[in-house]
């Protein structure tokens, strides 16, 4: 019987191997335990994936995150995988003993080749989940997006892929939503429509799920995804004390000296 993740001779170990904290296979378990602190990444759930050049850096599937190691860490070459005829079949570099690969992986890679991402975190936030069902409880039409506006965590969001400058306070962030499949790997080209339909998303949610949340950088992946959570808290909190998520508020200028 094939093992379940056959080595190769030469496993390149080395690609995991530093000494500068800075590196993804040192990132990833350190954000990875960070998140865990958070709620994000309980029970094995979430993951994240850095992209260093034309390597990516994957963690695995079913290990304690907050308990993961640099060892643990899967890598795979982008150019490698995308002169691949079967999407499903993933060419790693490096892959580590005794672990699955994440079926989290493709959704990764949709946010390294789609908007040049330099890092991808997916989390299990129960507020993400509780804003999604939310939206469930709206009906059809009106379920399919977050939107938020008039808040100041707003600021935290990117314009958008290829445009400098970040949101304002008075800008509405608009977050789309995708419905759960039974196996993450098949959210994939919903995530992919979800990218394409609204160009200037960082993230998506996936009901009764979690979060998709891309940046390109390690900094920006992570400050969206703390502002964005922020945001899903505030949301359901909101909407407990009957506050509307859109508001019409008229700017307040600012005096000037005569």
């Amino acid at each position: 019987m094939t093992p379940p993740n056959p080595q190769p001779a030469n496993n390149n170990d080395h690609l995991v191997q530093s000494d500068d904290p800075e590196h993804p296979a040192n990132l990833i378990p350190a954000l990875c335990a960070k998140f865990w602190t958070l709620g994000w990444v309980t029970g094995t759930g979430g993951g994240a994936s850095i992209r260093d050049g034309d390597l990516v850096y994957i963690a695995p599937s079913g290990v304690q995150k907050e308990l993961m190691k640099p060892s643990d860490i899967y890598v795979l070459s982008l150019a490698a995988q995308a002169a691949s005829l079967d999407r499903r079949n993933r060419i790693y570099l490096r892959s580590p003993p005794n672990h699955k690969p994440s079926q989290c992986t493709p959704l990764f890679l949709a946010a390294f080749n789609k908007r040049g991402a330099g890092c991808c975190i997916h989390t299990h936030s129960h507020w993400a989940v509780l804003v999604t069902l939310i939206l469930e409880q709206q009906g059809p039409g009106k379920d399919r997006e977050f939107r938020i506006n008039n808040i100041e965590q707003i600021k935290g969001f990117g314009r958008g892929y290829g445009k400098t400058g970040n949101l304002g306070y008075h800008d509405t962030l608009v977050i789309p939503v995708i419905e759960n499949t039974a196996h993450e790997e098949d959210l994939t080209e919903f995530l992919e429509e979800a990218m394409d339909k609204y160009p200037d998303t960082y993230a998506v949610l996936v009901r009764r799920h979690g979060v998709y949340v891309w940046g390109e950088t390690v900094h920006k992946a992570k400050t969206q995804c703390e502002s964005l959570d922020y945001l899903f808290q505030l949301a359901v909190e909101m909407k407990q004390l009957g506050l509307p998520w859109i508001t019409d508020i008229e700017p307040v200028v600012p005096r000037r000296n005569s």
